[in-house]
């Protein structure tokens, strides 16, 4: 049977056909927003990979489905604080032992290294809606230890935290969604060794292509991102930082690639550093890094190889 064909209205007739309606925002259902730490996510991927210099090789070996050790060793130069405008650097060796305990409401992570400093970190679900977690770093070095602890409580449509911390550090943020899109917050921190304190200000827009952060806070501090989705496995972003007590401007851009077996993360920023970062799975449990940094304005090029080997 054919198709009836659309009646179209006579002159002067109106046209029966109801107007299509606008898509309504129930404002009372909105999504949880990321927590005021984490607006920066999706930029932070392309524009700060975990560069290193020298030669690393990490080793997990899983005792348990809950429960990994890992080993890890590096060499490589390191700076040292000069008045020279070049770089100083002197090679150095590092071994790291580490232990992990990892479960849907208890993490547990420590790395103790061979002269003795130790970093632990801890993220314990108390309820649904209340994450406890801290961070620590002990060293045997005077006023070089510091600590922090933080309350996350993760409501329908927006998340509080309330952090303390060593040198009588004390901060609460809050940040709220507004729209399906759009979450808007804010933070209050206090630093009691160095008598100050400051407020800061963030808003976060996202959809299935865009994420849109901006931060400012009352330090001088002011930092923009935008981050391109291209396809799924391909993003675009771009930063702008600016710090209004020594005057520095930055504008940085990047890109963070997935491909079938690799990794590629690169950035320049307007310093005329060069960054890029490579991580390749070469077979079922083992991968080859590749790190490379070159900073025109001063002179420090870097250049590093490492594989990581797990279960």
């Amino acid at each position: 049977m054919a198709a009836t064909p659309p009646t179209v209205p006579a002159m002067g007739e109106k046209s029966t056909e109801l107007p299509k309606t606008e898509q309504v925002v129930d404002y009372s259902n909105l999504p949880c927003p990321l927590p005021y730490e984490e607006i920066h996510r999706e930029s932070l991927m392309s524009l700060k990979p975990e560069t290193f210099e020298g030669m690393r090789f990490d080793f997990t070996k899983a005792l348990s489905p809950k429960f990994f050790l890992s080993h890890s060793v590096s060499m490589g130069p390191t700076e040292v604080p000069s008045q020279s405008p070049e770089p100083i650097k002197i090679p150095v060796a590092n071994y790291e032992f580490g232990a992990n305990f990892l479960d849907p409401k208890l993490m547990l992570i420590g790395r103790v290294s061979h002269d003795g400093r130790l970093n632990a970190r801890l993220k314990c679900d108390l309820t649904e809606n209340v994450t406890l977690k801290g961070n620590a770093s002990l060293t045997g070095e005077p006023h070089m230890s510091h600590a922090m602890g933080t309350l996350d409580h993760k409501g329908k449509d927006y998340r509080a935290q309330l952090q303390l911390g060593s040198g009588a550090l004390c901060g609460a943020n809050y940040i709220q969604s507004v729209t399906p899109h759009l979450s808007l917050g804010g933070e209050i921190f206090w630093a009691g060794q160095h008598r100050k304190s400051g407020v800061g200000y963030a808003a976060r827009y996202s959809n299935d292509k865009v994420v849109a952060t901006g931060q400012a806070a009352s330090t001088g501090m002011v930092a923009l991102s935008y981050v391109q989705k291209v396809s799924e496995k391909v993003s675009l972003a771009t930063e702008f930082a600016y710090n209004h007590m020594s005057k520095d401007v930055t504008a940085t851009v990047g890109y963070d690639a997935v491909l079938r077996q690799a990794r590629v993360r690169g950035k320049i920023d307007s310093n005329g550093c060069v960054t890029g970062f490579l991580e390749e799975r070469l077979n079922l449990g083992l991968n080859f890094i590749l790190s490379a940094e070159i900073d025109h304005k001063k002179k420090d090029y870097k250049f590093g190889f490492g594989f990581t080997v797990g279960e």
